[in-house]
C-alpha cells in the first residue's frame, strides 16, 4: 500500500461511512414514500368500494387505465390494487402499527397483513421485523416457523411455573 492511500485511510474510510449513511436514507425516505402512496391508494379504494360500489370490474378497469396511460409504472395490477386496499383497512384503525408499517418495505408489510389473523399477530412481527432488521426472507421464515405462537406458549408455560 502506498504512503499516500495509508495516510488518507482515515479519510477515505469516513467518507464511506457518510455515503452509506446517506444512501441508506434516501432508501428508507423512498420507502415512506412508497408505503403511504400504497396507504392513500388503498384508502381510495376502500372508500369508493364503501361508497359508489366499486367491484372486481372497476379495480381492473383502474389498474388497465394505469398500465396504458403510464405503462412505465410497475405493481399496479388489479391484484396489487385490492392489496393496497387490504394493506389500509387492516391497519386503518391502528394508529400504533401505521407508524411502524411505514418503516417498513412493501414486501415485508404483505406477508404480515396478508398471513397474519389478529392485530396482536401483526403487531408482533411488525415489531419484530424492525427490531431486528429482519430480511424479507427471514420475515417469512419467522411466520412460517410461527414465532408468535411459540413465544406466546412460552410466556403462558413461564408464567404457570
Amino acid at each position: 500500500m502506498s504512503k499516500l492511500t495509508t495516510d488518507n485511510q482515515p479519510a477515505f474510510e469516513e467518507l464511506l461511512g457518510r455515503i452509506r449513511q446517506t444512501r441508506q436514507a434516501v432508501f428508507a425516505q423512498a420507502n415512506t414514500a412508497l408505503i403511504d402512496l400504497y396507504w392513500s391508494v388503498g384508502q381510495v379504494i376502500s372508500q369508493k368500494v364503501q361508497r359508489e360500489a366499486w367491484g372486481k370490474g372497476v379495480v381492473a378497469e383502474l389498474a388497465r387505465h394505469i398500465a396504458r396511460h403510464a405503462p412505465e409504472l410497475k405493481g399496479f395490477s388489479d391484484k396489487n390494487l385490492w392489496r393496497m386496499k387490504q394493506f389500509y383497512e387492516t391497519y386503518a384503525a391502528d394508529t400504533a402499527l401505521v407508524r411502524l408499517v411505514r418503516e417498513l418495505p412493501w414486501s415485508h408489510n404483505l406477508a404480515i397483513f396478508s398471513r397474519c389473523k389478529t392485530p396482536d399477530e401483526r403487531a408482533f412481527y411488525l415489531h419484530l421485523a424492525r427490531e431486528k432488521k429482519y430480511g424479507f426472507r427471514e420475515l417469512d421464515r419467522q411466520i412460517s416457523a410461527s414465532l408468535f405462537e411459540r413465544s406466546r406458549l412460552g410466556r403462558q408455560n413461564s408464567q404457570r411455573c
